[in-house]
Parts: structure tokens; C-alpha cells; sequence
């Protein structure tokens, strides 16, 4: 699969997805979870003044969820991958290109260190709904090399 075209600097929006390992941050006391979201806080407050920071999801242990498996049309308990670190939710940022989404990112580790912060530029997906401030990326996809030749 080929990569989507992105200018570097260009205006982007981000999916930052936070991983992490869940077994350790599940693990945490109340006072502990609740030291961390206050030092998030402070990060996520001065990038909402910016204007920046979108919406944030913090999602519920891999044991809460359920799977379906397409193929097979098969229904399990739990997530589709089973790995230590899980992705534990994600952030949804509006940033002048891919450097001051890392910024965020960086920000973000410092509050709360461990596991990895995946920046995905997003495309929105809503047909007949233009959204402002959306941005479209062109995509290469498989048979497009070939094509070209």
C-alpha cells in the first residue's frame, strides 16, 4: 500500500493514538490515574485555548470490548490484537503540519511518560457533510504504480 502524499508543514488534521501498557496504567490507584489527568490537563488546556486540540477519547480496558471478525462474521470477547501495549484512546488535533503535531505529542510524554504516540494525518469521511477545516490528502493506492508505468 503506498503512503498518502502529505505536504510536511502543510495545515493538518492529526489522529494522535496513544499507546501504552495497559496492564501497568490499569493498574494505577485512583490517586495515581487522577495525578496523571492532572498533569494531561495542563497540556490539553493550553491547546484548546489554541484552538488546537479536538476531541479526545479515553477508551475502556481491551476486556470491555467486543470483536467482529469480517471474514468469518465472528463475534469474540476482546480486542483484535492481543499485545502488552494497547491503545488506550486518542486525540484528535488540528496543527500547521506534522512538526507541531509531534510538539504535541512531546508535551504529552512528559505528562505521562511510557508506551508510544502514533500521529496518523486523518482524512474526514462524511459523505454529502463538508466540513470546514477538514483536509483532504491525496492517496496512492496499490494498483496506482502500475498504472503509471
Amino acid at each position: 500500500m503506498g503512503r498518502p502524499r502529505l505536504m510536511r508543514d502543510a495545515p493538518m488534521m492529526y489522529a494522535v493514538l496513544c499507546y501504552n501498557n495497559e496492564e501497568m496504567v490499569c493498574g494505577w490507584t485512583k490517586e495515581q490515574d487522577d495525578a496523571v489527568m492532572a498533569q494531561l490537563s495542563h497540556v490539553h488546556d493550553k491547546w484548546e485555548k489554541a484552538g488546537k486540540l479536538k476531541p479526545s477519547i479515553r477508551l475502556l480496558p481491551t476486556s470491555a470490548a467486543t470483536t467482529l471478525h469480517k471474514q468469518k462474521d465472528m463475534i469474540f470477547d476482546g480486542p483484535y490484537a492481543e499485545t502488552k501495549e494497547a491503545l488506550l484512546g486518542f486525540y484528535i488535533i488540528d496543527v500547521a503540519g506534522l512538526e507541531e503535531g509531534l510538539d504535541f505529542a512531546r508535551e504529552l510524554a512528559v505528562a505521562n511518560p511510557g508506551g508510544a504516540y502514533e500521529l496518523r494525518p486523518i482524512q474526514l469521511y462524511l459523505p454529502g457533510a463538508p466540513i470546514d477545516g477538514a483536509y483532504a490528502t491525496t492517496r496512492e493506492y496499490a494498483g496506482d504504480k502500475a498504472a503509471a508505468k
